[in-house]
């Protein structure tokens, strides 16, 4: 009953979010208000209607289910600017970031790291204080932050990422076994390149899963992974002096 009382409020803060009234749900469902309300006080909604409410606001049950977990675990899913600011301006507090989100503990950080314990320590009293993380009883670390958080768009991390590690990223065939590179093209309307980025978004959380459950795998089963998952209007420069100046059309 518990998760049920946490999926309605999920559902009550989605549509509060998208900006939908009890009389919306009403007229999507062809029920009255006074039905809608009984249904979310008696938190009677059968499968079907859920997922209908969802549709109405254009999300699946997998995204509420999400949102109810992330609710769950009060874990932060966007930096501040100023949290961001912090991390970027040093390199080695950047590194312990990272090496935190990945679950390393300080003994394996001081195995694999050249940077002296006390030190190592004095970031992580910087990421407590920056709220990031809890340190716990002997260098212990909570996460108070989601391993996969959000950039602010055009902020000091997505900057660093697109001055700094993009070219090293990419500076790879990609053609080993744990390598993958798909690039593909296509013209979308905007409606199918919203269902598209809704897929993304899924597979972002399939990859938080996978990261939760290989959490307790021993440490040298793991290794550091990224994946880079992009989407945009975009045309080849290359192109352009072949284009008539008029067209629009992005291919």
């Amino acid at each position: 009953m518990a998760q049920t009382n946490q999926l309605i409020e999920a559902l009550k803060q989605a549509l509060k979010a998208h900006g939908k009234t009890y009389v919306d749900v009403g007229l999507h469902l062809g029920l009255s208000e006074a039905s809608v309300k009984r249904l979310f006080y008696q938190k009677s909604f059968s499968l079907q209607r859920l997922d209908q409410v969802c549709q109405m606001m254009d999300i699946e049950i997998s995204d509420l289910v999400q949102q109810m977990n992330e609710s769950g675990t009060g874990a932060i899913s966007r930096l501040t600017l100023q949290q961001e600011q912090e991390l970027v301006g040093d390199p080695e507090l950047l590194l312990i970031t990272v090496c935190v989100l990945n679950r390393w503990t300080l003994e394996q950080m001081l195995e694999d790291l050249d940077i002296p314990e006390p030190r190592c320590i004095k970031h992580l009293v910087r990421l407590d204080r920056l709220e990031m993380i809890e340190l716990l009883p002997r260098n212990r670390v909570k996460l108070r932050v989601a391993p996969n958080f959000q950039w602010h768009e055009n902020s000091p991390i997505q900057q660093f990422f697109l001055q700094k590690l993009q070219s090293d990223f990419f500076n790879s065939r990609f053609d080993q076994e744990q390598e993958r590179l798909i690039v593909i093209n296509g013209m979308l309307a905007a409606s199918s390149n919203a269902v598209f980025q809704r897929k993304m978004e899924h597979l972002v959380r399939e990859f938080d899963e996978l990261n939760d459950d290989d959490a307790g795998l021993p440490f040298e089963e793991r290794w550091g992974t990224t994946v880079v998952l992009a989407m945009r209007r975009w045309r080849y420069g290359l192109f352009n002096r072949y284009r008539k100046t008029d067209k629009s059309t992005d291919i």
